[in-house]
């Protein structure tokens, strides 16, 4: 895999991946695009719902929307990295069982987000679930 982040102006970076795809970074605190920051906790959001949502298909569930809601700690001072992290699935689907979407987002945090996985190297991250019943 290989990419390349190119300076635009001031503070802002275009980042591109090698499947062609482009993505506007900012180092201003976000003032026009993601920080840096705020796409690895994406990352890491987009890697485990990929994985949750796959698990729970695979299981032949029917899960109709998976939204990742995450929440993060970061140290005062420079470097600013994230101490704690957290996942907080919410699942909705039609007879979805606590012991079902435990399961994928477990499988998700211990065997396949490689994000997540990487990152608990060093920082804490921990990950919650909710279910929402569609009839």
């Amino acid at each position: 895999m290989q990419a390349r982040v190119k300076w635009v102006e001031y503070l802002t970076f275009l980042g591109e991946s090698s499947s062609g795809h482009q993505i506007l970074m900012d180092g201003n605190a976000g003032d026009k695009a993601h920080s840096p920051m705020e796409m690895v906790l994406m990352a890491a959001g987009g890697c485990s719902a990929i994985d949750v949502v796959s698990i729970l298909q695979k299981g032949r569930n029917t899960i109709t929307g998976c939204e990742v809601k995450l929440s993060s700690t970061r140290r005062e001072e420079a470097p600013r990295l994230f101490t704690h992290i957290n996942l907080h699935f919410v699942v909705t689907g039609v007879g979805l069982t606590d012991k079902v979407v435990e399961r994928a987002v477990s499988l998700s945090a211990e065997k396949y987000c490689s994000v997540a996985l990487m990152l608990e190297k060093a920082v804490k991250v921990t990950h919650s679930h909710e279910i929402i019943a569609v009839a």
